[in-house]
């Protein structure tokens, strides 16, 4: 759910003729980029044309949408879902489009938020890194039966599990931050 002020409203932007965005929480001009910020941080806005008092949200977040698959390197959109997606434009799917890519990216968020928890929970309670580690071990037991080299004498001393499992937990929290990065 998108934060809201502090009286339960959206923020209002004004969009004035000369392409100038107005934050009127903070009575200053914005940029698409800082509008754009602003959805990541889920704060919830509206946008209104300055001069007819009509919603233009959805143009504006479009633009937005635009703008951000041209100008980066990696885009979010294949082209084969944009044409699919014009496609669909005066079809008799049309009316349904809306509430199922609402409700397939709520499912996806819900699967998002749950792998970001499973690798907060760490090794014990995620089972794919159970599975992990069990194929690392696998792999281990395979070297040392083909390569000799790699086999550990009788006598020396096992690595603690505990620093292997520090060092599987950095990892993973590595990973956790690549994909907040990516989902940004």
């Amino acid at each position: 759910m998108a934060k809201r002020t502090a009286e339960g409203e959206p923020i209002i932007i004004k969009k004035y003729a000369n392409r100038r965005l107005y934050n009127t929480d903070t009575s200053s001009y914005i940029t698409l980029d800082d509008l754009a910020k602003m959805v990541r941080e889920n704060v919830d806005f509206q946008v209104l044309d300055a001069k007819t008092g009509e919603d233009i949200t959805h143009t504006i977040l479009t633009q937005i949408i635009v703008e951000e698959e041209s100008s980066g390197a990696q885009q979010l959109l294949p082209v084969s879902f944009l044409r699919d997606l014009i496609s669909m434009y005066g079809n008799s799917m049309q009316s349904m489009m809306p509430s199922y890519l609402e409700a397939s990216m709520a499912n996806f968020r819900k699967n998002r938020e749950q792998l970001q928890t499973a690798f907060a929970k760490g090794l014990e309670a995620n089972p794919l890194a159970k599975m992990a580690e069990a194929n690392f071990k696998m792999m281990q037991n395979a070297a040392e039966a083909f390569i000799p080299a790699t086999r550990k004498p009788a006598d020396a001393p096992k690595k603690d599990e505990k620093d292997e499992l520090a060092q599987m937990r950095e990892q993973m929290a590595a990973m956790q931050k690549k994909l907040d990065e990516l989902s940004k």
